[in-house]
């Protein structure tokens, strides 16, 4: 067991401002903010991916970033298949029957029958599956996701959200970050608000979108703060 995330005085090169947080086990996080907020520096910072320039980072458990997997907007494809590209992330692991392993993730996902297919040319929607996959096979305690629909279609977008629900009743901890309000409140069961690298408000999803504290998470939800 991995978690809590403990983040004390973290900050970085003033894109984020100090902040102390603590995740635990459970419900849902969103990350939420407007475009250019630190979302996805804030999401980098938990996951390892960065530094902080300031403050301490830290997991209840060993070697976390076994027990963690990140999706991004934009996935890294291989060069290679799309099973090929599961269980290449398999045996950097260390899982055993790579191979079984990772068909049974490409059928949680309903690409089995493009497995043979090279990643690279499934469309935005097959790519973002592929990802989470990958992250399926790994059965990762916590699961980090980075504007996982942004590029996405609306019906594309139903089908990752269906998967990131997947996720989450199989018992991991999902947190992921993303300025579309409507999908706030479908998959999140508590939010984080970032305004300009600050963490201005963390509240329960239901009452964040219904009773803001700060006046800059009632101008975001008003649609009266930047998009972009």
């Amino acid at each position: 067991m991995i978690l809590p995330l403990r983040l004390e005085s973290v900050a970085y090169r003033g894109i984020i401002e100090p902040l102390t947080l603590e995740l635990g086990a459970g419900p849902s996080t969103i990350i939420l903010g407007a475009n250019g907020a630190g979302k996805s520096v804030l999401m980098r910072l938990m996951h390892g991916l960065l530094a902080p320039t300031a403050g301490k980072i830290s997991w209840s458990g060993a070697a976390p970033r076994r027990h963690q997997a990140m999706v991004f907007q934009r996935p890294v494809m291989l060069r290679r298949s799309a099973l090929a590209n599961v269980v290449y992330a398999l045996k950097l692991a260390g899982v055993a029957d790579a191979h079984r392993v990772a068909m049974s993730a490409l059928e949680e996902v309903g690409l089995a029958h493009l497995a043979h297919r090279s990643a690279r040319v499934l469309s935005g929607g097959e790519q973002q599956r592929l990802a989470l996959a990958r992250a399926w096979a790994l059965h990762p305690e916590v699961l980090f996701l980075d504007e996982p629909t942004a590029s996405l279609d609306p019906t594309a977008t139903r089908e990752i959200e269906a998967l990131i629900r997947a996720f989450d009743a199989a018992g991991t901890k999902v947190v992921m970050a993303t300025h579309n309000l409507g999908q706030a409140r479908r998959l999140g069961d508590e939010v984080l608000f970032l305004h300009q690298g600050r963490l201005v408000e963390r509240a329960p999803v239901d009452q964040f979108f219904s009773k803001p504290v700060s006046p800059e998470a009632a101008a975001f939800i008003k649609g009266e703060l930047p998009w972009v």
